[in-house]
């Protein structure tokens, strides 16, 4: 029956790409019916389930931001992070959160300043509204996540679960780029970022979603507990994910996702049993071939134009001075700006307006890190402190979730290649906050039968 369930949904997911690729406006009413249906679920469930299903709403919102702005269906750019924000504030309302988690109310309070700093040094082309919900919106969607998250405590079943709903919208996003770009190699001619293979989207973005999914079919197929059927189709699932993610030549996403599956299997393996190490290294040696075959078939298809992106070289094969493919330096204004303004810094998104006015590029470095810096100054510095050192001391007390490294991970070097564009990095932050039990089977004891 789990399996048959499990089929319908992945079914439905891929009728859904079809079907919005075929009437993309029917993207505007997917995404309202994922409100409203999530909205109703978390009200209607019992209070002991009501944070669970807080977590499902946010965690399939994320799954499915990207493949909703392919298709035109976000009513605002940013409205997958604004109902995020409401599922967990609405949690908050209704289930208790952690009194440690105030440390999160000061992360938000200092971003506040930076705002003030706009404020006061507006210019023609500055759009307040618009530079605070572009550059805030991630920041503050983050701070509420991890407010609600802190310390909370939820079934390993459930954190399963979870994962499952970021990746369905994920299947959704991939059918939905076969469909959009069917023959690959039509479209390939270089080695930069391809839009084409990406839905016509920004490779960057779709890339670290796909990453995203990556991680959580690999998390499935390494599970003890499902079928070899099963396993095969979160194998086959994988597979398909993986050479769409890799084509879009967007190489961050990918990457860390690697990242996210080697640590999730160092931990996953030193929780196991003798016994299930062994099923582990058997379904390792597997992986790791399935694997290579998928990134053979990712060559041949882009006609070895992949294994020059991945080698830092350019269409003739001639090595790229700079891997960053030209952030650093846009990392190195934003620092020296930080530099020149240090307390307050210059403002929430006026970082971009100076570099153009200075160097006449509209660009973004991506950077979360050197963002926070340049905009808000020290008051950013101590705000990136609090979210960079408060889950390193919370994993000092509590070591149960095997998942902190790969979501902590994510967040951080994320962060550091797509900034907070998507509302991924914020939501799988607060992931790294849970505390995960682990349900223990039941201890059956022999009855002793005296003798009278």
């Amino acid at each position: 029956m789990k399996l048959f369930n499990n089929i319908k949904l992945i079914l439905l997911h891929i009728a859904l790409a079809i079907v919005i690729y075929l009437v993309p406006i029917l993207s505007n009413i997917y995404l309202l019916g994922i409100l409203v249906f999530f909205l109703r679920t978390i009200f209607i469930v019992p209070k002991k389930e009501k944070a669970i299903q807080v977590l499902l709403g946010c965690g399939y919102l994320i799954g499915a931001e990207v493949f909703i702005r392919m298709t035109g269906g976000s009513i605002l750019y940013e409205a997958s992070k604004y109902f995020v924000i409401l599922f967990c504030v609405l949690g908050m309302i209704l289930t208790r959160i952690s009194i440690s988690s105030f440390i999160y109310l000061i992360y938000i309070m200092l971003l506040i300043p930076g705002i003030f700093i706009t404020g006061f040094n507006l210019s023609e082309s500055t759009v307040l509204r618009k530079a605070i919900a572009f550059n805030l919106s991630g920041p503050l969607c983050l701070g509420i996540v991890a407010i609600f998250c802190y310390k909370r405590t939820i079934k390993y079943i459930d954190f399963q679960k979870l994962l499952y709903y970021i990746a369905l919208p994920v299947i959704s996003t991939t059918v939905y780029l076969f469909l959009y770009n069917p023959n690959v190699r039509e479209v390939i001619t270089g080695t930069g970022s391809n839009f084409d293979t990406s839905g016509g989207f920004g490779p960057n973005q779709v890339a670290t979603v796909l990453g995203l999914g990556m991680f959580v079919f690999t998390v499935r197929f390494f599970k003890r507990s499902d079928s070899i059927t099963y396993k095969g189709i979160n194998l086959f699932l994988l597979c398909l994910i993986a050479y769409r993610g890799i084509i879009t030549f967007s190489r961050g996403g990918i990457i860390v996702a690697l990242i996210m599956i080697g640590f999730f299997l160092l931990f996953y393996f030193k929780k196991s049993t003798i016994k299930n190490k062994k099923r582990v290294s058997f379904l390792l040696t597997f992986f790791i071939i399935t694997s290579f075959a998928v990134w053979t078939i990712s060559s041949i298809e882009t006609k070895g134009f992949i294994d020059k992106r991945y080698s830092n070289e350019d269409a003739l094969g001639r090595e790229k001075q700079d891997i960053s493919t030209g952030r650093s330096d846009l990392i190195s204004f934003e620092l020296n700006t930080f530099i020149a303004n240090p307390i307050f810094g210059v403002g929430v998104g006026k970082t971009k307006e100076l570099r153009f006015e200075a160097t006449g590029l509209e660009a973004a470095s991506h950077n979360e890190i050197s963002r926070i810096l340049s905009e808000h100054g020290f008051f950013g510095f101590f705000a990136f402190c609090i979210l960079f050192i408060t889950p390193i001391f919370y994993r000092l007390q509590e070591r149960s979730n095997i998942f902190f490294y790969s979501c902590f991970l994510f967040w951080f070097l994320t962060i550091n290649h797509s900034a907070m564009r998507i509302a991924a990095p914020a939501f799988i932050y607060g992931l790294a906050l849970l505390k995960i039990t682990y349900e223990k089977p039941p201890l059956h004891r022999k009855r002793v039968i005296s003798k009278s």
